[in-house]
């Protein structure tokens, strides 16, 4: 699948749960992982939507962590922040959040804050159903 193909992929695979939903805007708001082909080649799925065959894509979380404690996945400290926050959201992975907060600056500080937003039931303006 292609990375431009893959943000409506995980939208709809998340879709109608507010956590997974939150957690994959925040990381295609961000941008940074998917554009890493050994992440999106490594640590998301992708098969077809059971009811219309919609192409669909999920994130693999707890492997995707697991890479990131190996040193097998590697970023800068916000891009690995973002990722760990995502992770929490949408499975529910143990985060430090003083560590995981610290020294984001504006915009993945806005990211954040509106994924939590959004897990919380209170979808951005554009999300709204």
């Amino acid at each position: 699948m292609t990375r431009h193909l893959l943000p409506a992929a995980l939208r709809a695979g998340a879709a109608g749960l507010l956590a997974p939903e939150a957690a994959v805007n925040l990381l295609i708001g961000h941008r940074y992982w998917l554009t890493r082909p050994g992440f999106a080649g490594e640590y998301i799925d992708t098969f077809p939507g059971i009811t219309d065959g919609t192409a669909m894509a999920a994130v693999c979380w707890p492997e995707a962590v697991a890479a990131l404690d190996r040193g097998q996945l590697s970023g800068s400290g916000s891009e690995t922040r973002i990722l760990r926050l995502a992770a929490s959201l949408a499975d529910g992975i143990p985060v430090d959040l003083q560590g995981a907060l610290s020294n984001l600056d504006d915009t993945n500080l806005d990211y954040v804050v509106t994924a939590i937003r959004h897990a919380a039931g209170r979808r951005p303006d554009h999300d709204q159903p």
